[in-house]
């Protein structure tokens, strides 16, 4: 059963939704997501400062990308998370998100949110090329930035954690390295055919019908859907990659997916913690407001990602 809590917040989503005029453009979708994140954008924390944005080269293309950064209060050297944020690999924003990444910014984590390149106009390998730029910018320029470069990790929601997903085996073996890795109900390969995917087509947020639509915008060519850096679970081997939180919701099509790529980074002596989200959904950490299940489950995740990082310069 879906928590209860979350159906206020169900009812306040498809309400916004509802007013967008169909059919949509990509750029029609977007400008209504933005609209729709502002309204029901909570509070920032006190003491959150929003107001740093840097714009890095991405190496053999034309493209910047776009950085929002969060801090919370504190001085001296910090950890930090490069965070990706959700929508399908063809909307959303730093700004989109910004409740999640202000949360994560007051319990000490300095955290750069990343606006990446978006389908259909930019398709793989765009945006997987825009995090490993800002993953190597943020090592490069630590000591400026104010960051411990031996405690930065990296996660995102969604097709956020995909990406966050593949920048890690990118990056594994690289030194210094991503200290750990936070993916929430992520996508990690493009199969619909699990239980859930049956159990939860209609979702809510997410339905299984549109599935085909969105792999073909950010993966127009099929045979990159078996490239591990779309599909990060195909990948020939998972160890060496840093610890990982995978937080899973019970009601989402996305759910065995999460639990199949928790289940290999632990085969791979990967240490994992699994999150399954009893009566959670897709896109929960959009109904915190709403919801205590929910902001349960986002306290556990970020306390687990200070324990791992440290909360500052002196933790280790």
């Amino acid at each position: 059963m879906i928590d209860l809590e979350l159906q206020p917040f169900l009812a306040e989503w498809s309400r916004a939704w509802a007013g967008l005029a169909q059919p949509a453009t990509p750029a029609q979708r977007r400008a209504h997501f933005e609209g729709v994140a502002r309204q029901m954008r909570q509070p920032t924390p006190a003491g959150v400062r929003t107001d740093e944005e840097h714009r890095i080269a991405v190496p053999g293309t034309p493209r910047e990308v776009r950085v929002r950064i969060f801090r919370g209060a504190g001085q001296g050297p910090r950890p930090a998370l490069i965070y990706m944020h959700g929508g399908a690999w063809m909307q959303g924003s730093p700004e989109t998100h910004w409740d999640i990444t202000a949360a994560v910014a007051a319990a000490g984590v300095v955290t750069i949110s990343v606006d990446y390149a978006l389908a259909p106009e930019q398709p793989f390998p765009a945006a997987v090329q825009d995090v490993q730029a800002v993953v190597e910018w943020a090592f490069t320029q630590a000591v400026a930035l104010g960051l411990r470069a031996d405690a930065i990790a990296i996660g995102g929601d969604s097709a956020g954690a995909n990406l966050a997903a593949s920048t890690a085996l990118h990056a594994r073996g690289r030194a210094p390295g991503l200290r750990a890795q936070w993916l929430v109900y992520p996508a990690v390969d493009f199969r619909t055919d699990r239980p859930s995917h049956r159990e939860n087509a209609d979702g809510p947020i997410v339905s299984v019908a549109s599935m085909a639509s969105v792999n073909a915008a950010y993966c127009p060519d099929p045979r990159d859907r078996l490239d591990p850096m779309a599909a990060p679970l195909l990948a020939a081997s998972h160890a060496g990659l840093p610890p990982a939180f995978i937080a899973v919701a019970e009601h989402d099509p996305l759910r065995d997916e999460g639990i199949a790529y928790a289940q290999a980074l632990g085969a791979a002596g990967v240490a994992v913690e699994l999150d399954r989200g009893a009566g959670l959904i897709h896109g929960y950490l959009r109904g915190m407001a709403w919801s205590s299940a929910a902001r349960a489950a986002f306290r556990r995740q970020v306390d687990w990602l200070v324990g791992v990082l440290g909360s500052n310069s002196a933790s280790r």
